[in-house]
């Protein structure tokens, strides 16, 4: 089931709700702080995910005996090959959280159960340029949305992210690429921006108060079209598991 939303020119995809158990196949360290863990299983068939910026739950069992209920985390499908049967997910190891405390410990043959996603955020290809701004939490998006942007296409990316965690990102598009050393100095780079003429898309994940900052910037600030811009908090200073779209 699908509808398109104009005047946005995107397209929202439901898809029905599963939980997979899955097992983990491979484990990658990627950098110092960002490890991307391959799952598969036959639970994996029929998976679907639509959209750079989808997200699914990972479920962690609380581990400790104790009668409580399991714990869920929202992550990005990095990459999906159905042909391989194979479902990549890419965390981030700073921190003591559930997430990063069992992708520290994964290893091959060990079970997780993944959830959705819900639904796709379907945003076109052909916009005469795009804008890809976060922070280490937006990365698997928008190294995804990088390797899907085709040759020609115009892209502007504002990454805040530890130099250790730095690499080459691969596109097939004009990328313009500008890697940032905290909150602050993203919020600066997009203040600075200059946007290009002609129909934008542009799309933001991070912090909330950042994220909300930055569409006020953005859309208020240098005039960007409300109904052409996305911005996600996939995460809140202070609170525990919040994931929030901002330009609804």
């Amino acid at each position: 089931m699908s509808e398109t939303t104009a005047p946005r020119r995107v397209q929202r995809v439901r898809h029905e709700t599963r939980r997979r158990q899955l097992l983990v196949k491979r484990v990658e360290d990627l950098s110092p702080g960002l490890r991307r863990i391959t799952l598969s299983g036959d639970e994996l068939a029929g998976f679907v995910s639509a959209s750079f910026d989808d997200h699914v739950k990972l479920i962690f069992d609380a581990g400790d005996g104790a009668e409580r209920p399991a714990v869920m985390r929202d992550y990005t499908p990095r990459r999906h090959d159905a042909a391989a049967g194979e479902l990549d997910i890419v965390f981030a190891l700073h921190g003591d959280g559930p997430a990063a405390a069992w992708a520290t410990q994964a290893a091959p043959g060990q079970p997780l159960v993944v959830a959705g996603p819900r639904g796709s955020f379907v945003i076109p290809l052909d916009y005469d340029w795009h804008l890809l701004a976060g922070d280490e939490t937006a990365l698997p998006a928008i190294a995804r949305r990088l390797e899907e942007l085709p040759a020609g296409a115009r892209v502007i990316v504002l990454l805040a992210v530890a130099p250790e965690d730095r690499r080459p990102l691969a596109s097939a598009a004009n990328v313009t690429l500008q890697w940032l050393d905290d909150d602050a100095a993203l919020l600066a780079a997009v203040r600075a921006l200059e946007l290009p003429a002609g129909e934008g898309y542009a799309w933001c994940a991070g912090e909330a108060a950042l994220m909300a900052e930055l569409r006020r910037v953005l859309v208020d600030g240098k005039g960007h079209d409300k109904q052409a811009i996305r911005a996600a908090a996939y995460w809140k200073r202070g609170a525990i598991a919040h994931h929030e779209t901002l330009d609804l």
